[in-house]
This record gives C-alpha cells, structure tokens and sequence, in this order.
C-alpha cells in the first residue's frame, strides 16, 4: 500500500501490529500520533529489531521503543528541499507535518528520485556434503532438497533476486555438477552466477578466497541449507547505520530445562526455579561483510565465520548483531526438513 494515512497509530499500539504495518507498506514505517495527529514518534525495522535484542516483548506498545529524535518538514517545503534535507539525514522516510505539528503526508526517498540497483554481490555457499541429511543427500546435494516443491538454492536466490540483487557466487563442492546444472549462468532469474570451485573442503567462509577480484560495496554471504524470507534490504540498511565492518545476522533461541532447578550453597537449599527457559542468540548463517574484511582470510585455506568475527572482534573492528524476526529454518537434520516442508506454504506463498 501507498496511503501514508495507514501507516498511523497510537502510541498504545502493540509492536506486532506496527511491525504489520511496516512489512506489509511500501512506506516502510510507522507514525505514531496522537489524537489530533501530532507526531509524537516514528517506528522502523530497525527500531524493532534494537528491541528485540534488548528482550522487549512484542506485545508491549509502540510508545516504549519509538524513536523520538525524529526529523520532519513543514509543508511549504520544496520537493528540492526535502530531497536535500534526506540526503544529508541519510532518510528513507520524511514526514511532512503542519504548523501545529500534525502528520499531513509523508514523503519517501524512492518516490522522489530514482533508486539505483543494488550493486552489492551476494555468495551462497552450497559447497558441503549434508552428511546429517542422509540419506537424502546420497543423491543430491542439500541445497537441491525440495521444500515446497522447490530446491532450497531456488527459494533462497527468488527471494535475492525480489530485492535487486543480481550478482551472484555460489561456492560448490560436493555434487557440483549438479548445483552448476541447475543454476547455470543466472539468465532464467535475469542475474550473472558464476561459480567458486572448492577443491578441498574449505570452511564456512574460506571459499571467499577464490572470488576473482574484491567488491567495491559490502558482500552478502547466505548459506545455502537457510530457508528465510528475511528482508534483505533492511539488512544492508542495518550494516550501514552502524558502520559496521561485519554484521552477522542471528536468530532468538530458547531453551527450556524439563526440571526444576536447584540453587544449592553448600548443603543448603537456597532457592528452586521451575522449569527455567535460557534465551540465546544463535548464528543465523547470513552475514554481511565489508570488502576489507576478505584481506584477513587466508587464501586456500579452511577458514570458518567464527573464526573470522574472533579475529574481527580481536583486532577492535566494529561487528554487529542483525536480529532476524522473520521466518527462519537451518535445515541441519530430518527433522528439520520436515518442518520447512510443512512451513512452506504459509511462509512463502502469501
């Protein structure tokens, strides 16, 4: 939808309704106003995935995470003005508000000027054996399981392909041939694939060493058994607001202990927890890495991303958290599988 009007809500509306609001908008953004439409704040993506880190619940309201430090334009301003007062704010997104300070429109950035195409390249690495998916992967590689009726490596580049993207690597290994035949060189999705052929098994990240030149803009690494419709752009959006060198994208976790746990001093009974839920973050193995950060991977070497952010975090580089809340499967087991199969339809064809 285009209608600013429905990006309004109140202050007392939960997240989950503003995050509706701002997946299904192509405005990207929710206003949050008060009963005569004053602006009072803003909520984007990145707004809600802050909170999420912090453990914010999805059911509290808008009001505890809206950004109010927001910038807005009378409207007398100029289309030239506002395109300028964006460029220099680096916004998507410009309310346009009255002299009392009431929403009357809301401007964005790709509406006023033309949007260039995304550049960055994308590596799937799809080089490993699947060797806890046997035996479905005695056949076939496990980027080429079906899940919907389709192979996990088609799913994974439509959804690249929807945001602009259009060049690609996928590193290979085992079963290559079969990963080349069905990808070929791109033309069937309109984008250039070519290939980084591992002749040895070379970790989660080493197969970066084998890309022919080093990319002007930050890189997008996606392995290739992630099944996730998880928005791309925001991504980009995210790693380049905190200017970070390498922002790993990761994934909410809990762990329930079936028991009641026992806090013990000495002989003593000092307190019982029933049945205690640890919460995580876990790897979620999509990654967006700034060109620089390829000099520090050896060449033709086993090298994995753990020990690339190590090295990172090591040498005081800036690395960051990109909190998935979309949908998201490591197909890793059977088990697995068989899950994303059931999942398929009510992810990805809406």
């Amino acid at each position: 939808m285009k209608d600013w009007r429905k990006t309004l809500i109140s202050p007392t509306t939960p997240i989950m309704e503003a995050i509706r609001i701002i997946d299904f908008s192509a405005l990207q953004i929710a206003l949050v106003v008060d009963e005569n439409r004053r602006l009072l704040g803003v909520i984007t993506d990145g707004d809600v995935r802050r909170a999420i880190l912090k453990g914010v619940s999805l059911d509290n309201p808008v009001h505890l995470i809206m950004y109010r430090d927001f910038t807005t334009v009378n409207n007398l301003a100029s289309r030239e003005q506002i395109i300028a007062l964006m460029k220099k704010n680096d916004l998507k997104q410009m309310p346009i508000v009255d002299e009392n300070g009431s929403v009357v429109d809301l401007k964005v950035i790709i509406d006023l000027i033309n949007e260039p195409q995304k550049d960055n390249w994308v590596v799937i690495m799809a080089g490993g054996e699947g060797t806890r998916m046997r035996p479905l992967t005695d056949e076939r590689p496990k980027p080429l399981l079906e899940v919907g009726g389709k192979p996990i490596l088609e799913t994974i580049l439509d959804n690249f392909v929807s945001f602009g993207f259009k060049t690609f690597f996928v590193s290979v290994n085992y079963k290559s041939e079969m990963i080349e035949d069905f990808c070929g060189d791109g033309c069937k999705w309109g984008v250039e694939i070519q290939y980084l052929r591992e002749k040895k098994k070379m970790g989660t990240v080493g197969a970066l060493s084998l890309l022919p030149a080093k990319p002007e803009k930050p890189l997008i690494i996606i392995n290739a058994d992630v099944l996730t419709n998880v928005n791309l752009q925001q991504l980009l959006d995210f790693h380049k607001s905190h200017k970070a060198a390498a922002t790993m994208c990761v994934q909410d976790y809990h762990l329930e202990v079936p028991y009641g746990v026992i806090k013990i001093n000495q002989h003593c009974i000092m307190g019982l927890d029933e049945k205690p839920v640890q919460r995580f973050f876990v790897n979620a193995g999509i990654y967006v890495l700034e060109p620089t950060v390829l000099d520090i991977i050896p060449t033709q070497e086993s090298f994995d991303m753990t020990e690339l952010f190590t090295r990172l975090i090591d040498q005081g580089f800036e690395t960051v958290a990109f909190p998935i809340r979309e949908y998201w499967m490591d197909i890793g087991r059977v088990e697995d599988y068989k899950k994303a199969n059931g999942d398929y339809s009510d992810k990805f064809q809406k």
